[in-house]
């Protein structure tokens, strides 16, 4: 009861409903944990992409070629340098090319 707002005085049917909306919150808690991750890599894969179409090639094959030429920079890594150090990011791209 003390992890629910809402429920806390009146009649003993208040503390089921507080159980169960305690039940949901940690199920959508859960899920939403994972769900932020895939919308920080989706905006990540975003700002690469621009960047990659600025040095005139696409993102698959930036990608494709990071891994040929065994760059191993993450998405996160790749997406703050096309932001913050555009120079160094078309090094990147110049070596993949």
């Amino acid at each position: 009861m003390q992890k629910t707002k809402g429920f806390r005085w009146g009649r003993k049917t208040k503390y089921r409903l507080a159980k169960d909306a305690l039940r949901h919150a940690w199920e959508y808690s859960f899920r939403d944990r994972k769900a932020k991750k895939a919308v920080f890599r989706q905006s990540w894969q975003q700002s690469i992409q621009a960047a990659a179409k600025a040095h005139d090639i696409s993102y698959s094959r930036l990608i494709a070629g990071l891994k040929t030429q065994n760059i191993q920079l993450d998405r996160k890594v790749l997406a703050e340098l096309a932001k913050t150090n555009p120079e160094a990011f078309g090094k990147i791209v110049a070596k993949v090319k």
